[in-house]
Order: C-alpha cells, then sequence, then structure tokens
C-alpha cells in the first residue's frame, strides 16, 4: 500500500479549495469515493517521511464473528434499539428495518444517541434522523425522529446523511446535526445541506435550521422548508452556529457531503473523519479506507494523508479516542474487507499502537434483508473531542455502533484496555446493584436478552419482572438467602444472552458455580474457552429438561433437572501439562463421563460462558426472518456463586 501512495505524491497537489470530481461509485461498493489522489492529497506543509500511525501488534483477526480475539476483559454490549417492522418500539411508530451511522455524546447528566434510518435498505426511501438518551447507558428512552424527511421537486423525499451528530458550544449549548440529502447518493456533493437544531436539557427540541446549504444544488429554485439558522431570534443559538462554522476540526468531518463545495471552506478532504489530540499537540486524523494525517494548527493546514502501516483498509468507519487513562485507543473492524468483530487497538503516544482485542464478539444473523446491509458491529464512534465527559470517564470508554445496519448498539470498555486479569474470581453478585449488569462480567445483552443482576430470592426485580408463572416461582427452596445473582433473559427468537467471566490463563483450575433454570424447555450453554474461544469443557442445560456433557464432541445425558433448584456443578482440570482432560461433578455426584475431553484442542483456559443458546461462529444475511418482530416466550437462568482458581503446574 505504502507504493501506491509513494506514487501517488509525486503527482500534482490540489489546492484545498479544488474543486473535485462526483464520485462514479461510493466506497461501500469496494472503491474508494473519489480518485485517490483526490483522497491522498491535500498538501499544507510535508509529510512525515513515514506514516504518523503504525500498528505494531503480532495479532491478525479470523473470518468469525469473534476474529478469535481475546476480548477487552470486562465490556458491556447493550443493545439501544431493535428495529421491528410490524411492532415499532419508537415514538413515531416507524416500522423501519435499517437503522445505522449512529454519534455519541454526553451532556448534562445523560448519554446521547443519534442514528439514521430509512425504512428497508441504504439511500432508500425516505431517510430520517432519530434521537434517544440514557442516564447511565444500560436504560434507554424511547427514540423519536428529530430530523424528518421533506418532499423534493422530483417527487422524491430527502434521504439522512451524517458523519457528524453533535456539538457542545462554548456556552454549553448541545447541538443536533443532520444532512439531508438527495436519492440515490445522499453524500455525492449535490444534496440540500446540513441540519441543526438545539437539544434543551428537559428534553425538548429548538426549531429545525440548516447550517449550511451545498454549493452544488441538484434543484436550483427550489426553497428548503426550514431557513437558515441566521434567521434565529435566539442570538445565543446563532452564536453556537458560529463557533461551529469557526471549528475546523469539526466541520472537517462535513467534507463528504459536501464536497463539490469550491469556497474553501475545506481545508481537507476525507471520509468519515475521527481525530485527536496527541501528547506533543498535534491532531491525528483516521479517515476511511486506512488514510491518516496530522495537523499542528488545529485543522487549519494537514499533512498529506498517507495510509497508516498495517492498519486493515475497511469501508467501514475508525474512531479515535483517549482513554481515562491517559492512553490511545483506535476502535475498527480489524480486516480488510469484513465487518466483525468490532475490535480495539492501544498506544501510549497515538502513533504507535498494539494489542488487537474484541470489543463486540458477537453478531445474529440478519433479521431483514435490505439494499447494502453489511453484516457485523460496524461504523463505530466514540465521544468526540468536546462533546461531553461521563463520570466514569477515568474508568471506562463508551462506544457506539451499529449491528447489521439495523440494530444500533452501545459498549461500555473498561480503562485500562487489556485482555487479561491476574486474580482469581469470587463473585456471589451481592455488591453488585440490582438491575445493573456486574461491572467484572463482559456482557452481552440485546433488549430481548437482558443479563442483570438480579433478587435471587424474588426472582427478576424490576424492569425485569417476570411476566409468566413459569417465571415466578421461588427460586429459595435449594438457596439459602435471598440474595443477588445474574440474570440471563431471554425472549428474542433471533438472538440470545451471554456472560462471560475472564480469568487468569491457567492449564490447571478448579472451578465451581451454580445454575438455576426457571423452566425445563429452554437451552443455556455452559464453555471453558481458551485465548482464541476454543473449548475444553462443554455442557448444557437442555431444553428436553436434561442436562447434556459434551465429551470430545459427543453430547452424553446426564440425567432431568428441575426448575427453580440450583445446580452446583464443580470442574477440576489437572496442573500437569500432558494432561487435555478434566473432572466434572454435578451436585457432588461425578459427570458421565467423569474425565471430559475436549471439544477443541486447547492449551490452557481462560473464559468461563454462559449462553442461552447454541455458539455461532458467522452471520448470514439477505432474507427476513419469519418470527422475528415477536417475542419468544420468556426464559430465565440464574448464575451465582461463581469460583475459578488457577492451580500451578507442578
Amino acid at each position: 500500500m505504502l507504493s501506491v501512495v509513494a506514487r501517488v505524491s509525486k503527482g500534482r497537489a490540489s489546492p484545498p479549495d479544488e474543486p473535485l470530481p462526483a464520485r462514479a461509485r461510493s466506497a461501500r461498493r469496494g472503491r474508494l469515493a473519489l480518485p485517490l489522489a483526490a483522497l491522498l492529497i491535500t498538501t499544507a506543509f510535508a509529510a512525515p517521511s513515514t506514516p504518523p500511525f503504525v500498528f505494531t501488534g503480532p495479532e491478525r483477526a479470523e473470518s468469525t464473528a469473534d476474529g478469535g480475539l481475546r476480548p477487552v476483559v470486562g465490556v458491556q454490549s447493550i443493545q439501544i434499539y431493535r428495529a421491528n417492522r410490524t411492532h415499532p418500539a419508537n415514538v413515531d411508530q416507524l416500522g423501519h428495518t435499517y437503522f445505522h451511522q449512529p454519534m455519541l455524546a454526553w451532556w448534562r447528566g445523560k448519554f446521547y444517541v443519534e442514528f439514521l434510518s430509512n425504512p428497508v435498505g441504504e439511500h432508500q426511501g425516505a431517510g430520517s434522523t432519530w434521537l434517544t438518551s440514557s442516564a447511565d447507558g444500560v436504560t434507554w428512552d424511547t427514540p423519536r425522529v428529530i430530523f424528518p424527511p421533506f418532499a423534493l421537486p422530483d417527487g422524491t423525499q430527502t434521504l439522512a446523511h451524517q458523519r457528524m451528530g453533535f456539538y457542545v458550544a462554548p456556552d454549553g449549548r448541545l447541538l443536533a446535526l443532520a444532512f439531508y440529502g438527495k436519492p440515490p447518493e445522499p453524500n455525492d456533493g449535490t444534496g440540500i445541506g446540513r441540519a441543526v437544531r438545539e437539544v434543551h436539557e428537559d428534553g425538548t427540541l429548538g426549531p429545525i435550521y440548516f447550517i449550511r446549504l451545498n454549493a452544488k444544488q441538484a434543484f436550483a429554485a427550489f426553497t428548503p422548508p426550514y431557513p437558515l439558522y441566521t434567521a434565529s431570534p435566539d442570538r445565543g443559538f446563532v452564536a453556537a452556529c458560529d463557533a461551529l462554522l469557526g471549528n475546523k476540526l469539526m466541520t472537517a468531518q462535513w467534507w463528504e457531503e459536501d464536497q463539490l463545495d469550491e469556497s474553501g471552506f475545506y481545508t481537507v478532504r476525507g471520509k468519515a473523519l475521527s481525530f485527536v489530540h496527541r501528547p506533543d499537540g498535534a491532531v491525528l486524523g483516521v479517515w476511511k479506507n486506512a488514510l491518516v494525517a496530522l495537523t499542528r494548527d488545529e485543522g487549519r493546514t494537514w499533512t498529506e494523508k498517507q495510509f497508516g502501516t498495517n492498519l486493515p483498509n475497511n469501508a467501514s468507519k475508525y474512531a479515535l479516542t483517549r482513554t481515562g487513562d491517559g492512553r490511545f485507543a483506535l476502535f475498527l473492524n480489524p480486516t480488510n474487507r469484513l465487518r466483525f468483530p468490532l475490535a480495539v487497538i492501544t498506544s501510549d503516544d497515538c502513533e504507535h499502537f498494539a494489542q488487537l482485542l474484541a470489543v463486540h464478539s458477537e453478531t445474529p444473523d440478519q433479521r431483514f434483508a435490505g439494499n447494502f446491509k453489511n453484516l457485523g458491529p460496524q461504523y463505530v464512534r466514540t465521544i468526540a473531542e468536546g462533546n461531553g465527559t461521563p463520570p466514569d470517564h477515568a474508568r471506562a470508554t463508551w462506544v457506539t455502533y451499529s449491528v447489521n445496519k439495523e440494530d444500533i448498539w452501545i459498549a461500555r470498555v473498561p480503562t485500562p484496555i487489556v485482555g487479561a486479569t491476574t486474580a482469581p474470581v469470587r463473585d456471589d453478585f451481592e455488591a453488585d446493584a440490582v438491575g445493573a449488569p456486574p461491572p467484572a462480567w463482559n456482557i452481552y445483552s440485546p433488549l430481548w436478552a437482558p443479563v442483570r443482576v438480579v433478587s435471587a430470592g424474588g426472582g427478576s426485580s424490576g424492569a425485569f419482572a417476570s411476566p409468566g408463572e413459569t417465571l415466578t416461582r421461588s427460586a429459595t427452596s435449594q438457596h439459602p438467602s435471598s440474595g443477588h445473582a445474574l440474570e440471563l433473559r431471554d425472549e428474542d427468537p433471533c438472538d440470545y444472552a451471554r456472560a462471560v467471566r475472564v480469568f487468569p490463563e491457567t492449564h490447571g483450575l478448579k472451578a465451581e458455580f451454580r445454575v438455576l433454570a426457571r423452566q425445563t424447555n429452554a437451552r443455556l450453554e455452559i464453555e471453558l474457552t481458551d485465548a482464541h474461544g476454543n473449548r475444553q469443557l462443554l455442557l448444557a442445560l437442555g431444553e428436553d429438561g436434561r442436562v447434556w456433557v459434551s465429551h470430545e464432541g459427543v453430547w452424553t445425558d446426564n440425567g432431568a433437572y428441575r426448575a427453580d433448584e440450583w445446580l452446583t456443578f464443580a470442574y477440576d482440570a489437572s496442573p500437569k501439562p500432558t494432561s487435555d482432560r478434566g473432572d466434572l461433578s454435578i451436585n457432588g455426584q461425578p459427570a458421565t463421563p467423569r474425565a471430559i475431553g475436549p471439544t477443541e484442542a486447547t492449551r490452557t483456559v481462560e473464559r468461563l460462558s454462559f449462553r442461552t443458546g447454541p455458539a455461532r461462529t458467522r452471520p448470514f444475511g439477505g432474507r427476513d426472518l419469519p418470527g422475528a418482530d415477536e417475542k419468544a416466550p420468556a426464559v430465565s437462568f440464574l448464575i451465582d456463586d461463581v469460583t475459578l482458581t488457577p492451580v500451578p503446574s507442578p
């Protein structure tokens, strides 16, 4: 790739205000959005002799949902919005099934997420921009449309598109923004313009204005339905918009939709810019297609863009951020094409990045077919510099993204970002808040399959109260206390709940945990895995009411289990390096067979996983799944008293 950069850089450099030709094909079709020279070259001062970004880690992602990567320890992945065509859970009751491009901010005690939608597929139909908020990142308000589509002179409707969602102004106001494009390409430079409105602390919204109209209008005599921001009687709002227009770093994110502008407003050109200040004061920018550059004057001039060294060239977004421990993180899809898993690499100096770890390792099958609906967790965004600092910033970084371009998610990524732990595990969940995910666990929590701490004595509580008779019987008959437990609840016909506990990598292990099923007609799979997800231990509470144990891939029946009674599992893996088996007991009785052989070959183990369904390695899509809009009968499993103690080799 670097040789390509060298050849292009010998060509004529385009000044920042030189008009660029409209793209023939969009990047999502597998090509760069513009001629390569136009994307790579914006000369204001000389580019470094080497790119200001290099990935030095040895890890490489596989083409599986988790990439074969270690997860960041303690990531909590929470679904914000689940697409539903027939029972939409949004204020406007729009049954859209395409949701994408989420943006994130923290402002006055709440997270705000903005995302766009279309009825079925990308750049098809009337597109709108939605908004939701949350005080804790776990429970979210019902989304609403904040930038509705409007009719165009040719009889079509506008399409939403945005590479920037929020701006916190110098006076503390929160502005929400979106771009009004036209079919069939909202970001080809001939759209209508960028709209803005104020978000008030009480949740109300100010009027919609245009903050900038496109220079190349497709409909010359057309008057948009919203005025320019300068018409606002609120002088503070006007000043906030003026401040945004003067911020070259923030507005550099706009170029893609305005790309035919000839006014010299833009000083750098590229798609989906993410940026962060380095320790030396320079700003590192990263664009789609693995392009990077530096600015030392807050975006007024930039070095030539270059390909980041060893940076996967993916058409999805990258997200740069400074973490609460003073380090730096780049969130990305770590392959040249696939948009799964969502991963992260980290750095001390914001130049040399390493340690590739998974952030979102799950990808369900796509539920709804649609135009250009790539599979996987993608288009990641962090909170851009200046757009707020959550109170837990010292302990976590928050990112938002879409999954399969139909669901919106957020993840809390603990700081420091690490893929291993050194402390043995003794978890009884007593210190964890009811209704919240346990902080030490990796949680995959869809809206219809939540993972939360509950009161074990009374079953599910609060928003997760069990609605049916099967799930409300007392769980205390085999439990001496009414303390807390971890619940995996599942009503999703197309997905599952999952909780994973990372422990120190070890060959020898003493593991013990308790499980309670609230029914006998649902599945819970339990695994002990190595760093790459290979399973040394695999067992299941089956849909047939039986406990099943896998010995070298062969399932063995270990008898019936009963609803609302705790099962205690104990597993003893020998510390001898020559041993590849472990002894399993259930309620103190030896399992059959007692010495369990691995499902996949493992040298060590380091993760204990609970999942309300069978494992999946990669997603599939392109067709509508029957029954995806209807909840399945609710099932629930409780987990408690998890002890994981490494045993050193002799």
